[in-house]
């Protein structure tokens, strides 16, 4: 049985849009009551070890639940064998670049 494949790539997929809505709803209402005045502010609100726990479940949630939805679509909508090889391998290629910067953005915050 493949790892991401029917009903458990359906069940991830909902999770992770539950946990990432749940997420979204909760920093958009601790900035609006309590905006960062500064760089300095938030950078010790994102190196807080919650926050940036929080933060990184949220970027691992967000690359899975992109890349589930784009596997489906290309898998569904591009027919050619190779093309679709081709679109998978930059679609992993790309959201591994972006995971990749988002886990160096919050590791440099966690250090200082």
């Amino acid at each position: 049985m493949r790892l991401l494949s029917g009903q458990r790539a359906w069940l991830l997929q909902r999770i992770t849009a539950v946990y990432l809505g749940v997420f979204t709803v909760l920093m958009l209402g601790y900035f609006v009551f309590f905006p960062p005045a500064d760089h300095a502010l938030w950078i010790a609100f994102v190196g807080h070890p919650v926050v940036g726990l929080l933060t990184a479940l949220g970027v691992l949630a967000l690359l899975l639940h992109a890349w589930i939805g784009l596997r489906d679509v290309i898998m569904d909508y591009v027919h050619s064998f190779g093309i679709r090889l081709t679109v998978l391998i930059l679609s992993a290629t790309g959201l591994l670049v972006l995971g990749l910067w988002a886990f160096a953005i919050l590791f440099k915050a966690w250090l200082s």
